[in-house]
């Protein structure tokens, strides 16, 4: 097997809970542009920016509640 194949096979082995867990510890930037336009009048447009990205608390080190 070639190094492309094994590393195709690994991308294809990755859960989505592993993927969200990557994306949301490290964050996630969305942005886009949609407009709708009509004769080459814009109608409708719509920008979408967006950060997405997990909140966590501080961590007590000895692993104990309260």
């Amino acid at each position: 097997m070639t190094a492309v194949a094994t590393r195709a096979e690994a991308a294809q082995d990755v859960a989505l809970v592993d993927l969200l867990d990557r994306l949301l510890g490290a964050g996630v930037v969305l942005a886009g542009d949609v407009v709708v336009s009509l004769a080459g009048v814009d109608l409708v447009q719509i920008r979408l920016h967006a950060l997405v990205m997990s909140v966590r608390g501080p961590e007590d080190e000895t692993g104990e509640d309260g």
